[in-house]
């Protein structure tokens, strides 16, 4: 049997030929296209010499296999819905064209023929297939529907570059110019920068990862004169850095290509083709990379023209505007010195209309005296100089005379050639008149710190010394040096404690570091010839419009008069101390030995309260004289001073406890407020405490908002204030102080036993 065949048990209906059979089964075998035979599943059951020479697929690897495993998958939907058609008798017969895979995994283009073998009821039996190799034919088609189709996107590509304005625009047309005639799936331009940096300005379908990564790589230098593409048809095999690879390999390319963009012949970017997988370049392709490349270079350099023109139009037309709305004078002459413009700015400073100046001489507006400045100014001008802001006065119509500024400059024309010149006039009248009324200003300030009697003198923001008048002078006993000295006038600087106070941290250079005016600071200045000064400074900074600091000023205050009247004051204030203290203690003497020679123990006990008052007062007296204000003393010192006093009197197991005290109080509180306490602690001492285990008495004098407090606190039953008013002669003596402070006495029970005196910090009646 032969190897292409099974036996005819296999195929129904198939009638033996006679003789002639050998020689039909031999056209069968040799015939020029391949023929396969199907069963209604599409199973191949006999094929001839000819399809296993197309497959390369022996008859014996082919039967029993479908027709559709060897179709290309995207081939198979549009044969399998004919041959179901087929079995399903719409059709006996239907050609398609399919793609047929060969054993050594290649595939070429076959124009299949099916047609149905029926048995005699017209039941389909099984299917010839006959096959013809068109590959040849199918790649013309191919390739003339690729050039139609570059040539499509060409076109395209030209009919879109008509209407683009902008740069994004462009690169959009030229990225679906580039998918669609190159066939890639995707692109990408990029352009060197100001730096010679090859950037992306445009791209499809690339991460932010690989742009970052491959951005500034250019297969050519920045000046190639001939830059040819270059391109990878398979990357592995490509001579790329590894590293280079790994990134493309990451971003899954497989072909690439690079294709020059030049602008006047000058290399100035590439745009980018990628491939999936590999694939191969062939010239045709090459051709049109390289047009539409060029196509883009020249539509860059159209945008770039544009622009510029644009740009230019508008500058010229905003440089006209600018000239017509300008506030100043804007007049062009020629080497000649006549007036060849004239602008609005001009007829209302001059008072000439445009009519009138423009052909005029320019020294009609030039006062007689200053007729010398014109030609110095042309000459100035054929030297190519430019004259800026010079100061001067010209003439209007009417004869009057105005202070201007004026700026002129050379004109060229095209080759460079000085052809005239232009003027801007500015009108300075009023900055002239504000510069004398300025400088008038700061002469009579001058004068008025120069009558100040107290050392006063400027800096700058950095703390250089810019101004000082005599009395600084006379203070710091040398006379500073302008724009060199720093944050003092003076020689040497000490803190009052007579410690050095260097000149960077004097109250000068923190009010300008700070920003802030310094106030209650003293300081020593020492003079060249060793002799100190005490003084007050007040540096307070100046500031410009918008707040910020451009210097500062002071004002040194000598006090040596009042050291020295301090000095005196202080000296008296001991002086009385002394004797007040010696008188106090005489007093207490004389008490003291009439209670010990008195028999009487009432008398002993009067006197004793006696004394102890004095020394309750003696103890203020010190508070008193020991501070440096003549008129108020700190409550805190009155009262430790007080307590510790008392606190003498009593027995060791009493323990006076002073709480926080606050506040200031006036010199004519002291010796009430003394007597008080004295009468509340001894009171509290000898009739308040339970416990003489816990003989423990807690004092405090606060201050808030102008109101005072002073209590005397212990944990004993305390005492009716309404019962013992008028039977206890020290409880006589403290409501009467504090009436006198006007102020308020109560006494409470519970929780413990307190008794209270508030009064105001003003001065007693």
């Amino acid at each position: 049997m032969n190897m292409h065949e099974r036996p005819a048990a296999d195929l129904p209906g198939l009638q033996l030929l006679a003789p002639g059979e050998a020689r039909l089964a031999a056209i069968y075998e040799y015939v020029g296209a391949g023929i396969v035979e199907v069963d209604h599943e599409g199973r191949i059951v006999r094929v001839n010499r000819q399809l296993c020479q197309l497959t390369g697929y022996s008859a014996t690897e082919l039967l029993g296999r479908t027709i559709f495993q060897e179709t290309l998958p995207e081939d198979v939907d549009n044969d399998l819905k004919l041959f179901r058609g087929q079995l399903a008798g719409e059709t006996d017969r239907y050609t398609v064209e399919k793609r047929i895979l060969r054993r050594d995994g290649t595939h070429f283009w076959a124009e299949v023929t099916s047609s149905s073998i029926l048995d005699g009821a017209g039941r389909f039996l099984y299917a010839v297939r006959v096959q013809h190799d068109i590959t040849g034919r199918k790649t013309a088609e191919l390739a003339l529907a690729r050039r139609m189709d570059e040539q499509a996107a060409l076109f395209e590509f030209s009919e879109r570059l008509q209407y683009v304005t902008s740069a994004p625009q462009l690169h959009e047309a030229a990225l679906d110019a580039i998918a669609r005639g190159l066939c890639c799936e995707r692109a990408a331009i990029l352009l060197f920068d100001s730096s010679g940096i090859m950037r992306f300005v445009a791209w499809r379908g690339l991460s932010d990862d690989y742009r970052r990564a491959v951005e500034g790589h250019s297969p050519w230098a920045m000046d190639e004169k001939n830059p040819q593409p270059v391109y990878f048809e398979n990357v592995e095999a490509s001579d790329f850095s590894d590293d280079l690879k790994e990134t493309i390999g990451r971003e899954g390319i497989g072909a690439v290509a690079f294709i020059p963009i030049q602008q006047d012949g000058r290399l100035v970017g590439k745009f980018m083709a990628y491939y999936d997988t590999s694939h191969s370049f062939s010239d045709p392709q090459l051709d049109v990379a390289l047009t539409l490349a060029r196509q883009l270079g020249f539509s860059m350099a159209r945008l770039k023209a544009e622009e510029a023109r644009r740009g230019a139009e508008r500058g010229a037309l905003q440089l006209v505007s600018i000239v017509e709305s300008s506030d100043d004078a804007i007049i062009s002459k020629d080497l000649d010195g006549v007036i060849q413009t004239w602008n609005a700015a001009a007829e209302h400073l001059f008072g000439y209309t445009e009519a009138e100046a423009v052909g005029q001489p320019i020294v009609m507006l030039i006062p007689a005296d200053r007729s010398d400045e014109e030609p110095g100014i042309l000459a100035r001008l054929r030297r190519g100089e430019r004259i800026h802001h010079y100061e001067t006065v010209r003439r209007r119509k009417d004869g009057s005379l105005v202070d201007i500024s004026l700026t002129v400059s050379p004109v060229r024309d095209a080759t460079g050639k000085i052809i005239g010149a232009s003027k801007i006039a500015r009108n300075i009248t009023e900055r002239k008149e504000a510069q004398r009324k300025l400088l008038d200003s700061e002469r009579r300030l001058q004068e008025l710190l120069a009558a100040v009697p107290a050392a006063i003198y400027t800096t700058d923001a950095e703390g250089k010394i810019t101004y000082f008048n005599e009395a600084a002078v006379d203070l710091a006993g040398r006379a500073p040096i302008l724009g060199s000295d720093e944050w003092c006038v003076t020689w040497k600087l000490y803190n009052p404690d007579g410690t050095p106070l260097p000149h960077h941290q004097c109250p000068m250079a923190i009010a300008l570091r700070e920003g802030r005016p310094i106030r209650n600071a003293e300081a020593v200045a020492e003079r060249p010839d060793g002799s100190r000064i005490p003084f007050i400074p007040f540096p307070t900074p100046l500031r410009d419009a918008s707040g910020k600091v451009v210097g500062a000023i002071n004002m040194l205050v000598d006090i040596s008069e009042r050291r020295q009247a301090e000095t005196q004051q202080r000296l008296l204030l001991n002086e009385l101390n002394h004797r007040t203290k010696n008188n106090m203690q005489i007093l207490q003497s004389v008490l003291f030995s009439a209670a010990r020679k008195t028999r009487s123990d009432e008398a002993r006990q009067v006197l004793g309260e006696a004394s102890g008052r004095i020394s309750a007062m003696a103890a203020a007296q010190r508070v008193l004289y020991g501070t440096t204000d003549a008129s108020h003393f700190a409550a805190s010192d009155f009262l430790g001073a007080v307590c510790q006093t008392v606190q003498q009197t009593l027995s060791r197991e009493v323990n006076i406890v002073c709480q926080a005290s606050s506040g200031v109080l006036s010199n004519d509180a002291a010796m009430p407020l003394a007597l008080i306490l004295n009468e509340l602690l001894t009171n509290a001492v000898k009739h308040g405490i339970k416990d003489r285990t816990k003989q423990t008495v807690r004092v405090g004098l606060t201050e808030q908002d102008g109101e005072f407090e002073l209590y005397v606190e212990e944990d004993g039953d305390g005492f009716d204030l309404d019962a013992v008013r008028n039977g206890s002669s020290g409880l006589q003596l403290v409501l009467g102080l504090a009436r006198q402070l006007q102020g308020a006495f109560e006494v409470t029970r519970t929780p413990s036993s307190r008794a209270v005196l508030r009064f105001s910090a003003g001065t007693p009646s």
